[in-house]
């Protein structure tokens, strides 16, 4: 029976521990969160909602503008020049082609411009269609691709963004500017030219050539200087045959001249302000040409695109004369030898404008990954000696929990076993002789039947073991004729006192196995913050010593450092406060068995004395 008892105790333990063990990797090793993450080296993401209802028409391959500033993206959280920006479907899994036009850590303005794969409207899957947008990892690289955003026909984009050099084109065909041209920062997309002083030479490339009646696409944003302005916005010349966008009296037109001096005038029909950015387009195919202003068709007529194989002209008729050129802000010119579609130039007119109705930005979400966000940078930042100190606090942390659920299994079931005990004890009426009997099993008392269930728990009973100490004492003395000179079946007052000793001895012994390892506990508790403090104070002579070292002070170096030393003081406290509640709530059960205990030893002495003083019950209790 004992080797069986010893049995189940150990594979009891091993059960605790083990599940112990698994709880602790499930908790320390999982991600909280219960949604995708496309990679946990980022510690954001927010999502961006778009919505082509606003288009109204299917649109594909589109490269769409994402304003960032403060309100809606934390630059703070990012890496220098937006170099961890990285844009994601919905699906969470295909990384989307991008390009920075201009990221300003200064004024916290950022245009990023991104290819997005389909948009539908009225298809529940893209209404309203999401990307996401991903930051917040320093060692990430600049992945921006501006030939990957656009499609194969787009053949010039001019952000007109840079200052003090030409024009570069971020379509990838190498149609830059040759010259420097006037730039200002208050232009609607970044930055914008202007043209009032000096148009603008495109470069004379066989890419920006046209064969006659090619298709084509022209657009651009354009703000007037001065009300009903007129003058030349972009021209294209080559002998006779010329294509042009102009203003008369503020109203935007397009004349188209052919080789034999046929000629093609379309106007719109509403002049342009002078307060506000407007969109013109231009597309041509198949012997007819068509004027957008702001997204919406102003006009078009039968009008074949002309061979031009000479260098265009942006702000004027000539790069040398600004005799026509044209007064005002120029911003976002791009050609393409493709008629796009109406619905992608209204797109690029509601996108790109000042009020955006087709980007909406979601709340930022931060990943609860151990391995991201603030967390990562802290444990990237832990150097090996705070690895060492936290390897030993883990270790500690992990014994603690250990102790913590053997004692809290051990005392739940000393306390169910004495229960059980008592139970036994108070159905026999306090009769020693039959609660001994059936113990051993030797005997049955109505209303006292045990299953073996029972039986083994009950062995685990501490006062269980006291009785049979007692019972054991008791019976060597009366089983003894005329014993210290009393007669048979009488105790006297000293073997009274020592079967009381014998039994606290027993009792002393039951608390010391409550007790032990509770010692490990208080280690925990009064060690792990002085162990932890220990790899701070050292994290922060090595960080300092790096300063020291390096000979300047850098809050950017300073910091990181100072942060993973704190971790281990974190570590320390993360040991000694779960620890300090367990050992309170356990040393509180120990001492309520222990006064259990201490009871049973007074009312078994007690009774022992008043049942055994007598020759007939003690002869009983002998036979």
């Amino acid at each position: 029976m004992n080797r069986n008892l010893a049995a189940s105790k150990f594979l009891s333990r091993r059960r605790g521990l083990r599940a112990l063990i698994m709880l602790f990797a499930a908790f320390s090793l999982a991600p909280t969160s219960a949604f995708a993450w496309w990679s946990h080296d980022w510690a954001y993401r927010k999502p961006i909602t778009l919505d082509p209802a606003v288009v109204g028409a299917e649109a594909s391959g589109v490269p769409v503008l994402i304003r960032l500033h403060e309100g809606v993206f934390r630059f703070a959280d990012a890496a220098p020049e937006g170099a961890d920006l990285r844009f994601i479907a919905g699906d969470d899994k295909t990384p989307l082609k991008y390009h920075i036009e201009r990221y300003d850590e200064v004024f916290n303005l950022a245009f990023v411009w991104v290819q997005v794969p389909h948009l539908k409207p009225g298809e529940p899957a893209a209404i309203p269609a999401a990307i996401w947008m991903y930051y917040g990892n320093p060692k990430a690289a600049d992945e921006s691709d501006p030939r990957g955003t656009y499609d194969a026909y787009q053949t010039l984009v001019w952000h007109l963004s840079e200052r003090g050099k030409p024009a570069s084109d971020a379509s990838g065909n190498g149609n830059n500017g040759t010259a420097d041209f006037a730039s200002v920062d208050s232009g609607l997309i970044g930055g914008a030219a202007r043209v009032d002083l000096a148009a603008i030479a495109l470069p004379a490339t066989p890419g920006l050539a046209l064969a006659a009646n090619a298709e084509a696409t022209w657009s651009l944003w354009v703000k007037a200087g001065t009300a009903e302005a007129d003058g030349v916005i972009y021209s294209q010349r080559d002998g006779e045959a010329a294509v042009r966008l102009a203003l008369a009296h503020g109203v935007p037109y397009v004349a188209i001249t052919g080789a034999a001096g046929e000629a093609a005038h379309i106007s719109a029909t509403t002049a342009l302000d002078s307060e506000h950015w407007h969109h013109l387009a231009i597309t041509a195919a198949h012997g007819k040409a068509t004027l957008y202003v702001d997204g919406a068709e102003a006009g078009s007529g039968d009008a074949a695109i002309p061979a031009l194989g000479s260098a265009a002209v942006l702000g004027g008729d000539s790069a040398t004369t600004l005799a026509s050129a044209f007064n005002g802000q120029v911003d976002e010119l791009e050609i393409s030898k493709l008629a796009r579609a109406p619905a992608l130039i209204k797109l690029a007119a509601v996108n790109q404008g000042i009020e955006d109705k087709l980007v909406a930005f979601g709340a930022d979400e931060v990943a609860s990954s151990w391995s991201t966000g603030y967390v990562g940078i802290i444990m990237g930042s832990v150097t090996l000696d705070g690895w060492v100190i936290i390897g030993i606090l883990m270790l500690m942390m992990l014994v603690s929990w250990v102790v913590m659920a053997r004692k809290g299994a051990q005392i739940g079931r000393i306390g169910r076993a004495n229960q059980q005990f008592l139970a036994l004890y108070r159905a026999t009426g306090n009769d020693f002789a039959a609660l001994h009997h059936i113990v051993d099993g030797t005997a049955a008392v109505a209303g006292t039947d045990l299953t073996e269930k029972q039986r083994v728990l009950m062995k685990q009973s501490p006062l269980l073991h006291m009785f049979n100490v007692g019972v054991e004492e008791l019976h060597s003395r009366l089983s003894g004729e005329g014993r210290d000179g009393m007669p048979r079946g009488v105790l006297s007052s000293q073997s009274i006192h020592a079967i009381r000793a014998t039994i606290d001895s027993s009792l002393i012994r039951e608390q010391q196995s409550l007790s032990a390892q509770m010692v490990l506990l208080t280690i925990a508790i009064s060690g792990g913050p002085f162990i932890g403090l220990l790899g701070t104070v050292v994290g922060v002579m090595i960080t300092f010593a790096g300063v020291a070292a390096a000979g300047e002070v850098n809050v950017n170096a300073i910091a990181p450092g100072i942060s993973a030393a704190l971790a281990a003081t974190v570590a320390g406290m993360a040991v000694a406060i779960p620890a300090l509640f367990g050992y309170n709530y356990l040393i509180t059960r120990i001492k309520e068995v222990s006064a259990e205990m201490h009871v049973f030893v007074d009312a078994f002495i007690t009774r022992m004395a008043e049942n055994y003083d007598k020759p007939s019950s003690l002869r009983a209790m002998a036979d």
